[in-house]
């Protein structure tokens, strides 16, 4: 029926790429990209023999915007399924835009050099402006709009599990129980055990300036800042236990507000150990997070690049990690004149995942939406022409796909709020 490429072999495109292959009436070809190729012929000889899907591989730098025209000009591909960093999103985004090639990827564009003149001129401006500091937000890739429209081709944005299907869960909550939503808190845990003092469970790059980032919360139509690990709340979670988690900054939070404006309230929090808090402040405090470039004996280093270069790569994990991962929305709101509370999660277990395909269920969460909003768009029922977040879509083909791949739904419509 299709012909996809999937950009990136790590942890999430491996699950991405294992769960298409498990839909083969969909996914007919798929061609593997990425600066690794042997990564790719490794995982292409794995699943050959166990799916219809004709698998190739080739080699592509997904930053360089000619190499990527050049690829979808030879493989002429339906689709391109971005799993790969989101350093490069807007090259891929062009590479379609100039191809016709629908898009999807699983979390919003952000520099990899922050400390660029010209993205630092946007993000003071932003900061100013907005009020809040992370370095990851939607305007760049909105901008695109207009381009996908007259090329006529679908691009989805931020289509893992959040960003993603909290989405999702907020557009299928608004259109089954809810006449208005007044509030929305966004809970992800992780209560999954890898046995190493410090790792992160994805790009570490990535996952320590998200967490180490000024938090925001939206409220009354606007941003509201406040420092990192500051607010700390606790919280049951159902299959993992009593948790602490913390307010963070995401970038679905801005689509909500903009797509929502109802919600007089967006927070979102994430569970952390002590042992993760103490480690990262302390990596933090010395300069190891740091973008910047520093000159040792000659030679130009990024500390948080040569601190992931030190620490686990987060596809490794998966054997030995165990425990369950927990994420979902509690929304309180109105339904004909009532007031309603209502939780929707799911519930993912770290060695069921890396039984079905060899990755961690952080790995797994992520890429089993970007293959569901994937066969959406595929099959049409979310191919509209244009930029989307998730929830600008129906819900419920979507829910119905997690539901049969992997990640069902759980309901609760008495939840413990948070206070």
């Amino acid at each position: 029926m299709a012909r996809v490429i999937v950009i990136g072999c790590g942890g999430v495109a491996t699950v991405g790429i294992s769960k298409c292959c498990q839909v083969p009436e969909v996914f007919t070809d798929l061609c593997i990209a990425s600066r690794t190729k042997e990564k790719c012929d490794a995982l292409a000889a794995k699943l050959a023999p166990t799916t219809k899907t004709r698998i190739t591989t080739t080699k592509v730098d997904a930053g360089n915007l000619d190499e990527m025209i050049a690829l979808l000009q030879s493989y002429k591909p339906d689709m391109v399924l971005h799993l790969g960093l989101p350093y490069h999103n807007l090259v891929i985004m062009e590479a379609c835009v100039r191809c016709k090639v629908n898009y999807l990827d699983t979390a919003a564009y952000e520099p990899e050099d922050v400390n660029d003149p010209e993205f630092r001129k946007y993000y003071d401006k932003r900061c100013q402006e907005k009020g809040f500091y992370a370095y990851f937000d939607y305007p760049f890739q909105w901008a695109y709009r207009k381009k996908f429209e007259e090329a006529g081709v679908t691009a989805v944005l931020g289509c893992g599990f959040d960003p993603g299907v909290t989405q999702a869960y907020v557009a299928y909550a608004k259109k089954h129980y809810f006449d208005t939503i007044d509030t929305l808190d966004i809970l992800d845990c992780n209560g999954g055990d890898h046995g190493y003092k410090f790792a992160t469970n994805f790009n570490p790059e990535i996952n320590l300036r998200e967490v180490s980032s000024p938090a925001a919360y939206w409220e009354d139509h606007k941003w509201h800042r406040v420092e990192a690990m500051t607010v700390k709340k606790e919280y049951n979670f159902d299959g993992v236990g009593e948790k602490d988690m913390y307010l963070l900054h995401h970038e679905e939070i801005e689509s909500l507000g903009l797509n929502y404006p109802e919600i007089k309230r967006i927070r979102f929090f994430m569970t952390f150990g002590q042992s993760y808090l103490e480690h990262m402040r302390c990596l933090e405090d010395v300069g190891m997070l740091s973008t910047k470039a520093i000159n040792y004996h000659g030679m130009e280093i990024v500390p948080i690049q040569f601190l992931k270069a030190l620490l686990p790569d987060p596809a490794t994990l998966g054997a030995r990690t165990k425990g369950k991962t927990n994420i979902g929305c509690i929304f309180t709101g109105k339904k004909d004149g009532k007031e309603v509370h209502y939780y929707i999660y799911n519930v993912c277990d770290h060695q069921e995942s890396y039984r079905e395909v060899g990755s961690q269920a952080i790995s797994y969460t992520t890429g089993t939406p970007a293959m569901c909003g994937a066969m959406m768009v595929l099959t049409g029922k979310w191919n509209k022409p244009g930029v989307y977040n998730v929830e600008e879509f129906d819900p419920d083909p979507f829910i119905d796909a997690m539901n049969r791949h992997g990640l069902p739904i759980r309901e609760n419509f008495n939840p413990v709020l948070v206070d």
